[in-house]
């Protein structure tokens, strides 16, 4: 008995001299807050600049790919007429020629898609990083200990909705001129 309780002292001895962390503790009170991430991003100075960049470089994509349409089409025509005028073998190099700039031209526009879809998303990403110390501060003054993206949570009340404080945080530290 006495081996025994010389070594359940040794074990207390030794957990007491492992260092505590601070997120182990539990937290009395913390609040928890949640945030539409959506929407913070969208109604912010920030994102709505963001989403009218993305909207002008859009319908730019468009009108151009518009008129490379119709040049294509254009030529297409020139080459069908050109058929019955030309050797089988010249115009079959010259349908070729078409096809592997109608192909070229394709890749050459979807990349410039895939890019506009990459400027989306880091911006959204820089906005998010951005975004955190005034995330943080509001967590502060409302006492927080967590925010959660509200899409993540099952049920809860409105009231720990941080979403509009949040936007208001947010575009103080990081207005619209600040989108790239």
């Amino acid at each position: 008995m006495r081996a025994w309780r010389a070594l359940c002292a040794v074990v207390v001895l030794l957990f007491l001299g492992q260092p505590v962390h601070a997120q182990d503790a539990p937290i009395p009170g913390g609040i928890i807050l949640t945030l539409d991430q959506d929407r913070l991003f969208l109604d912010s100075a920030y994102g709505k600049a963001s989403v009218e960049r993305e909207r002008a470089a859009t319908k730019a994509l468009e009108a151009e790919n518009a008129r490379i349409e119709a040049e294509l089409v254009a030529e297409e025509q020139e080459l069908t007429r050109k058929r019955g005028t030309l050797p089988a073998e010249e115009f079959s190099a010259l349908a070729a020629e078409f096809d592997a700039k109608v192909e070229r031209i394709r890749a050459e526009q979807d990349e410039k898609s895939r890019d506009l879809v990459r400027a989306r998303e880091a911006d959204r990403q820089a906005f998010l990083r951005a975004a955190i110390p005034a995330l943080a501060e509001l967590m502060g003054e409302l006492g927080a200990v967590a925010i959660l993206d509200k899409s993540q949570v099952f049920l809860s009340l409105s009231a720990i909705d941080v979403t509009d404080e949040a936007i208001v945080k947010v575009d103080a530290v990081l207005p619209a001129e600040t989108a790239p």
